[in-house]
């Protein structure tokens, strides 16, 4: 058998891994491995990286991290090609005609979208995302190549600038991290989540890791303790092949706890933690009765995710017991096929079917793609980057509840969901006609958040219908997206005058009349992702578009328009007498008449615009920078301001703030939080209560808050009273 020839100069590069080396010199040069190096080598030969080493080193070590994940070879293939395609001048079909389509499939799936042109960075990096994950659902092998890229570059990021490190290490906590981790790969997950974390908050990175190096002796005593005890016992009873290590915390998995629920390093159960692999799913149980009967378990710490599984199919028994030294440990109990499933994910347990004579992988049909199909159909749904964006990032983060329908089915959701994503997550129908629910029997309000085991019957009226109301409560894109899609359908004909009627403000009446018919305004459309003009306009009147995008579209591809005036009203300022400006409360409205918005009422604290007013003697309107009612706003009647943290009155103002308190309806509770208000030293300015089915009241407030931290810290004290159900600020619908 023919052996590579080691003389070629790309087979000498410094740094290149030994598994590499040897390959090279065990296998003929038709080998796909040594093919797709080489050829990677000879495309990327004088490229060099920030760091000043050879390109090609960063899809060797790319095709590295597959290789330990156990890919096969047309992946890995792609892992030395996934950049060719951008930084090189080779094509896709010059790609398919070396390595075959399915390689090609991959290395187009992974390569950036430099090539395309976006009005900015949310816009541009939605593409890329809504792409990626098209990608997915056709090979689920495109995101594995994706996730060692971005770990490889995440690995060299010390060599370029702080502001790039900063961006590239937040997209990878938000983004690829949580990526990972739906898909099962551990491995990579935790080592995205500490070399971002180092990136984002150096301090907290180096504090935890202080903490970690100054126990860590002491903590290898303890554990060693505890693993004696266990092994003793388990061949006792006769165990065979298993093992028993400490397992490492990453530090931003440490981090977070600390954070999150306010403990010191030494709180955190899971610091200390050991895992026992055995053989088979009884003898997990077996395990866990001795590690109950050897230790006093810790109530409430124990998790079965055999027996209930984690969406990203993670298996294991979790249960945590207090060691030989008085210290909280955690035990983990899985079979080496869990445990295999557990670090590699999805790349443990690929799977194919031949179709058309080529190997596809079943992903896009595997229940647990489920998520995956979702993105793939919120793409045709939503246009929007930003919110495109933030419902990518609260769908990979797998904070859930396990909930069961009246037949047993288990459901999983996201924590904070409702009944009604629940009935949208059994059929977009159920959800549609969705009257009420029984949780656990019992009537609650479609807004109660759901708990770990409540069993979920949806009661469905025939001309029950979504209502708006519940896009503030619902914790699922799901159902927000069927809840919206109900209403485009159903009002069609208001949301196309509403539509119009906002273009009529920008362009006047003819001018409109005549774009409408243009073939221009069908480029507009076209741009902003609808089919026709009219889609656009009626999502216009929806609100699913802004009127900004709409309007930069239309003055970008009919530049005539550039010079037509708005049908509107002068804009007329009222000037006041100058002030010093460390007197105002507001920065950028200085000497001019000003007021709070009433629909957004914003706090100190909050981000603010302030709006020019038209056709009223008001002047400048200050809003909340989220307040809906500045999406049908021209961006030439926005201005910058700020609130005046310098400024020192020996009366601070107060600003008044509507709030709706959900509570069970008892005897007593609105007095409990008038007392608790009135102990904050907060006036009530006016109250009033709705019951409703006699089981829960609806108490609605007006008081005093001076900024947004007292306001957050009245709403976490009136959180504490018993039997409040959720408080909601409140804003009125127009300006």
């Amino acid at each position: 058998m023919d052996r590579m020839d080691s003389s070629s100069p790309e087979y000498h590069i410094q740094g290149l891994p030994q598994w590499l080396i040897e390959h090279i010199a065990h296998h003929p040069p038709t080998d796909l491995i040594c093919r797709s190096f080489k050829f990677a080598a000879q495309l990327h030969e004088g490229q060099l990286r920030a760091s000043g080493e050879p390109y090609i080193l960063h899809p060797v070590w790319v095709a590295t991290i597959l290789r330990d994940l156990g890919a096969e070879p047309e992946v890995i293939a792609a892992g030395f090609l996934h950049d060719v395609i951008e930084d090189t001048v080779i094509t896709g079909d010059q790609l398919e005609a070396e390595f075959g389509a399915v390689v090609r499939g991959l290395v187009e799936g992974v390569t950036k979208l430099s090539k395309f042109n976006f009005d900015s960075k949310t816009e541009r990096q939605a593409e890329n995302f809504r792409r990626m994950f098209l990608a997915m659902a056709q090979d689920i092998r495109v995101i594995v190549v994706k996730l060692a890229d971005r770990l490889h570059n995440m690995r060299t990021l010390e060599h370029l600038a702080p502001d790039k490190q900063q961006a590239i290490a937040r997209e990878t906590m938000e983004i690829f991290a949580p990526l990972a981790n739906r898909l099962g790969i551990g491995q990579i997950k935790w080592e995205l989540e500490d070399l971002a974390f180092k990136y984002l908050d150096e301090a907290g990175y180096r504090h935890v890791q202080s903490l970690v190096a100054d126990t860590r002796s002491a903590r290898e005593q303890q554990i060693q303790q505890v693993v004696a005890i266990l092994e003793a016992r388990l061949h006792k009873i006769g165990l065979q092949n298993f093992e028993i290590k400490g397992r490492p915390k990453h530090l931003f998995g440490i981090y977070q706890k600390m954070a999150r629920q306010q403990k010191e390093y030494s709180e955190i159960y899971d610091v200390l933690a050991v895992r026992v692999i055995v053989n088979t799913h009884e003898e997990c149980y077996r395990v866990l009765a001795i590690a109950h009967d050897s230790f006093r378990p810790i109530p409430g710490r124990f998790k079965d995710y055999i027996g209930l599984p984690k969406p990203n199919r993670y298996q294991s028994l979790h249960t945590a017991v207090i060691g030989t030294s008085g210290q909280p440990i955690e035990i983990q109990i899985r079979t080496w096929e869990m445990h295999h499933v557990a670090e590699y994910g999805i790349a443990a347990h690929w799977k194919y079917k031949e179709a058309n004579g080529q190997s596809i992988p079943t992903s896009a049909n595997d229940e647990k793609f489920t998520w995956l199909r979702q993105l793939v159909e919120w793409q045709r749904e939503l246009k929007d980057p930003q919110e495109y964006l933030d419902s990518v990032k609260d769908d990979l983060f797998d904070n859930e509840v396990y909930v069961f329908s009246p037949k047993g089915d288990v459901y999983c959701l996201p924590r904070e969901a409702t009944p009604v994503d629940f009935a949208y997550r059994v059929h977009s129908e159920v959800g549609n006609h969705c009257a009420g629910a029984l949780v656990n029997g019992i009537m609650v309000p479609l807004s109660r958040k759901l708990q770990n085991g409540d069993i979920v019957t949806i009661l469905t009226q025939n001309n029950a219908h979504p209502s708006l109301d519940w896009i503030n409560f619902v914790a699922t894109n799901t159902a927000r997206n069927r809840i919206r899609q109900w209403y485009k359908k159903t009002r069609r004909e208001e949301n196309l005058q509403a539509g119009r009627a906002l273009l009529e403000k920008e362009f006047g009446r003819n001018g409109l009349d005549s774009l409408l018919k243009s073939e221009a305004m069908l480029k507009v459309a076209e741009r902003c992702n609808y089919h026709s003009i009219e889609d656009l306009i009626a999502a216009l009147g929806y609100g699913e578009v802004s009127l900004n995008t709409v309007v930069n579209r239309i003055r970008e591809n009919v530049p005539a328009l550039k010079e037509i005036k708005p049908e509107v009203q002068e804009v007329k300022l009222i000037h006041l007498p100058s002030r010093s400006a460390s007197k105002s409360p507001i920065i950028g409205v200085e000497g001019m008449l000003y007021s709070i918005a009433g629909c957004c009422k914003p706090l100190p604290g909050e981000a603010i615009v302030g709006v020019v007013t038209l056709g009223s003697h008001r002047g400048i309107s200050i809003h909340r920078q989220d307040c809906p009612n500045l999406e049908a706003i021209p961006g030439d009647r926005l201005l910058p301001v700020s609130w005046n943290t310098s400024r020192h009155d020996d009366q601070p103002l107060t600003h008044t703030v509507d709030i709706r308190v959900e509570a069970i309806d008892r005897v007593g509770v609105f007095k409990d939080i008038l007392t608790k208000l009135a102990d904050s030293k907060i006036n009530v300015r006016q109250a009033h209560v709705k019951t409703k089915n006699g089981k829960t009241a609806m108490i609605y407030l007006s008081i005093d808050i001076s900024d947004r931290q007292q306001f957050e810290r009245i709403c976490q004290q009136i959180k504490r009273i018993s039997d409040i159900i959720a408080i909601t600020r409140t804003t009125k619908q127009s300006v």
